[in-house]
């Protein structure tokens, strides 16, 4: 949520920003008009209460009781014209960053830099569905006759090659050596702390995920209408809300987590959108890294959590693009949203693998998390998200590191994971 003191000293920020956000039809002047009539009613409460202080002194019961009655109605319309306030103030997006491109839609996303070299195949390659059906290794027909389209079996050295990816990737984030050497890589002045892992709940109250800025498009959850629960769509969806109507004391930050949950989306709009294979289905494995960390310190924490996801896909020899997303096509609640699209030679594209997001403050004063400086002063803290890892990138080492006889050699820094070198057909 956007601070009312910024909103009523910026309103031309604010409007660009819901056009540029595609967020035009909000009534600003209708917010400001609202935020000086809830400071002229708290006034009213406050010099009722001061007047029944008085009374109570010179022990005028008679004033005493008229005044009550008038403080309830004061009351009663602070709390309607608050109502009103909020209800509008919860519909505005975030500003996006000054270095955010605008566009309205992903046709004006803009590439950063790319890293490594698109493979030469000496045969025509095929995409990740063919090559998991034909290894035994993706299963959709079976999953549609159980759970419907959008759902697959990962079975076998596939199964065990997400595992290893997330092995591989927790004892990235877990180590402070590592992080060091990606922190100072990246060029970056941070704390190198690890990051503490959870196993968080997989439902949400859908006030909290609303608190997040998350619930919308309600379209996309799947929501349990008779325990009012969502299904969290990814694992910071819990994560985000983990220091909720809390203070955290400057020198704790940052505080760094991260989880590896399944992830529930409807893609209502994605209707007949890569319907085949495992890149956009129901269900799906993600490990997720949240962060909070100090205002000054945000964006370059989100310049961390990039250079991790870099340093992975490095790691595993993946050609990919870093993309600075338009205001038209970054999320409601981000400031400024990075993705990494990997290469996939069996679609003859980039795919977006991972994405970033930088909240700023605006889910903080939603969810009430404060940091307290050493002056004692508070403030919202500042709040990061982004993928580590999913299932995408076994797309992606499917399509680049395919061979000829139909096998998958298995990325070298997986190879102690997996006890092997390939992916071969089973032979039974």
């Amino acid at each position: 949520m956007l601070d009312i003191t910024f909103i009523r000293e910026n309103p031309d920020i604010v409007r660009a920003a819901l056009k540029n956000k595609n967020r035009e039809g909000i009534d600003l002047d209708r917010i400001l008009a609202l935020a000086e009539e809830r400071k002229q009613a708290s006034g009213a409460v406050s010099g009722i209460n001061q007047k029944r202080n008085e009374a109570q002194a010179a022990r005028d019961g008679e004033a005493g009781k008229k005044l009550k009655d008038e403080l309830k109605a004061a009351e009663e319309k602070y709390q309607a014209i608050e109502k009103e306030l909020v209800g509008l103030l919860i519909k505005l997006p975030n500003i996006p960053s000054a270095d955010t491109p605008i566009g309205r839609d992903e046709s004006g996303n803009k590439v950063i830099r790319q890293w490594g070299e698109k493979p030469n195949f000496a045969f025509a390659p095929k995409a990740h569905w063919d090559i998991g059906k034909d290894l035994g290794i993706i299963d959709s027909e079976k999953a549609a006759e159980v759970s419907g389209p959008r759902f697959v079996y990962l079975k076998g050295d596939l199964a065990m090659l997400e595992w290893a990816l997330m092995t591989f990737a927790t004892k990235v984030l877990t180590s402070q050596e590592t992080l060091q050497k990606i922190i100072e890589a990246a060029g970056l002045s941070l704390s190198s702390k690890p990051f503490i892992p959870v196993i968080p709940p997989l439902m949400m109250r859908s006030q909290v995920m609303n608190r997040m800025a998350r619930l919308d498009p309600i379209d996309d959850r799947f929501y349990l209408d008779k325990d009012d629960l969502v299904l969290i769509g990814s694992a910071e969806h819990t994560l985000g809300p983990l220091h909720m109507d809390e203070i955290i004391e400057e020198g704790q930050l940052p505080l760094r987590y991260f989880a590896v949950t399944p992830a529930f989306r409807r893609e209502a709009g994605a209707a007949g959108k890569d319907t085949r294979g495992i890149l956009r289905l129901h269900q799906f494995n993600k490990m997720e890294m949240e962060s909070f960390a100090k205002p000054e310190d945000g964006l370059a924490e989100q310049d961390l959590m990039v250079a991790i996801q870099e340093y992975l896909m490095q790691q595993l020899r993946l050609p990919y693009q870093v993309v600075a997303v338009c205001t038209g096509d970054m999320g409601f609640p981000d400031q400024r949203q990075i993705d990494i699209e990997t290469w996939m030679p069996g679609q003859n594209t980039y795919r977006e693998t991972h994405t970033s997001d930088y909240i700023g403050g605006f889910q903080a004063r939603r969810l009430n998390t404060r940091l307290k400086r050493e002056n004692g002063e508070k403030e919202p803290i500042h709040m990061n998200d982004a993928t580590a890892l999913s299932q995408r990138p076994l797309i992606a080492i499917l399509e680049n590191y395919q061979n000829e006889d139909g096998s998958v050699t298995i990325p070298e820094v997986l190879r102690s994971y997996m006890g092997k070198d390939k992916i071969e057909k089973a032979s039974h």
